[in-house]
């Protein structure tokens, strides 16, 4: 294999980041260039993001590339799913897109239903009902009079929007457009009549472009700005956890993953949707993947709660990731527990506040100690792991033999054991850098230096470090299993 360099956008809820990946002698190799915060900006009471800062720091990330002679072959970008930008005529872009924390859709799901049924709404797209989708964003835009969508020509997603930015050429990019609800997994386009039913028209959609196929180039403003050639632009995984799928380390297709972060997202991959009364009912996803894969998946929440805790509470900040751990495991098990999806965590003005509340409810002692604090948030995401898995295994055409779980919340050890604990079953933790490697393993495949999902699999095993975990202590954590379903509430 000849050398080759790559450049990876990786943009997620929280931080962005831009990475060199080296492809060489059958490894990969990967550099951070830049790391930056993504920001919410609140104003008038809504939630934006702020994408103009966005591109300016891959201009940025781009032009630290030529500063360092690194001859990049091609640029891909993913970021989080479900937002979208309203560009007019002109191409220029209308405002700022809002968030999906923003609180305007909230309701909004039920008031659609009225208009194009539940079931028929999951049936048509066998994506999990969740307010921000946006199909619900687009309904409330619309049924707000939003003077941006009025005039929008076109609604492209956040990667697609940052690749016009970079390129001038507009595409709807497949595992992107699947997390908005709006897709049909079975002709893989967007679906007409539940974009009517939103108030949008098809055509302010950009056609439906595949994982590996090439925008364009960079243009030539860009070109001076950073110093580059005419770099080409690849239409990678633009949703971020279609990338970080991508990057799964896995020897057979008998696997399912736990992509850790913000959010937590476990599910199998599969060649087609799952689409029937059960997966409904529990309310899990079919969102692309490449290669016309299909990722069968529940979307959990994550690490965002004990981010938020460690902002709120004085001492926690203090704590490493590892120091954290070290006064949790010293905490009494199974002592306060709680449901992480319960809406009350979704994005609460205190997090603290909210877990003292779900105690007082659930009867339960309040966390008091960091120790407690920090143990009954993992306790909590280990169990509702266990619950999603036993109905992701139940539907699952295979049976599961191990769990890989990638991104960030690999790294946390006593998170990742009480996570095979609780499941029963082997864990494989790795590759942290998920996101950024299947990025630039999608690349890679779109210059022909690898095929398959198979050999770029292959090449990601040969080039990271994993950790393995065997279950422990079965009994009490089943104890503690039957503690966590007696407080499960979904109405806090």
């Amino acid at each position: 294999m000849k050398d080759a360099y790559f450049f990876a956008v990786d943009l997620g809820a929280t931080s962005g980041r831009t990475i060199i990946g080296h492809l060489f002698n059958n490894q990969l190799e990967l550099k951070q260039l830049t790391r930056f915060p993504n920001k919410i900006i609140e104003i008038k009471g809504h939630f934006y993001w702020d994408i103009y800062a966005l591109y300016n720091e891959i201009i940025n990330g781009l032009k630290i590339a030529a500063e360092q002679n690194i001859p990049i072959q091609s640029i891909g970008i993913d970021t989080w799913g479900v937002d979208f930008v309203f560009f007019g005529k002109d191409g220029d872009i209308l405002r700022a897109p809002y968030s999906y924390r923003d609180n305007h859709t909230v309701g909004a799901p039920e008031e659609f239903f009225k208009i194009t049924p539940r079931e028929k709404v999951y049936g048509v797209t066998g994506i999990q009902i969740m307010n921000f989708n946006s199909l619900y964003q687009l309904y409330t835009l619309r049924k707000n009079h939003c003077s941006a969508l009025n005039a929008a020509d076109k609604i492209l997603f956040m990667p697609d929007a940052l690749g016009y930015l970079l390129t001038g050429k507009m595409v709807t990019e497949y595992t992107i457009a699947s997390t908005s609800q709006m897709l049909d997994p079975r002709t893989k386009q967007l679906n007409k009549e539940l974009m009517e039913a939103a108030g949008v028209k098809p055509e302010q959609f950009a056609p439906i472009t595949f994982p590996g196929e090439q925008l364009g180039t960079i243009s030539e403003e860009i070109q001076a700005m950073t110093g580059l050639g005419p770099v080409p632009v690849i239409v990678i995984a633009g949703h971020d956890t279609g990338s970080a799928v991508a990057s799964v380390p896995a020897e057979n297709k008998r696997f399912a993953y736990l992509s850790s972060g913000t959010w937590s997202l476990m599910g199998i991959e599969t060649k087609n949707a799952i689409i029937n009364n059960e997966s409904f009912e529990k309310n899990f996803t079919n969102e692309g993947g490449i290669e016309g894969t299909t990722r069968f998946l529940k979307n959990i929440c994550g690490l965002w709660i004990i981010e938020r805790c460690k902002k709120e509470l004085k001492t926690l900040p203090a704590y490493s990731y590892d120091e954290l751990n070290k006064i949790a495991i010293k905490a009494p098990a199974f002592r306060t527990l709680f449901n992480p999806d319960s809406p009350c965590f979704a994005n609460p003005s205190s997090m603290t506040e909210s877990i003292k509340n779900y105690c007082k409810v659930t009867n339960q002692p309040i966390p008091e100690t960091d120790g407690e604090w920090v143990r009954c948030i993992f306790e909590s995401l280990a169990l509702r792991y266990r619950q999603a898995f036993a109905d992701l295994q139940k539907m699952a055409p295979f049976t599961i033999e191990v769990l890989h779980i990638i991104g960030g919340g690999s790294k946390n050890e006593l998170l990742d054991q009480f996570t095979c604990n609780s499941l029963g079953i082997p864990v494989v933790a790795g590759p942290t850098e998920g996101t950024a490697i299947g990025n630039i393993m999608m690349q890679a495949k779109a210059s022909g230096l690898v095929n398959t999902i198979e050999e770029m699999r292959k090449l990601i095993r040969a080039s990271i470090e994993t950790v393995e975990y065997l279950p422990k202590d079965n009994d009490i954590w089943e104890k503690g299993y039957k503690k966590y379903l007696s407080v499960y509430r979904t109405d806090i």
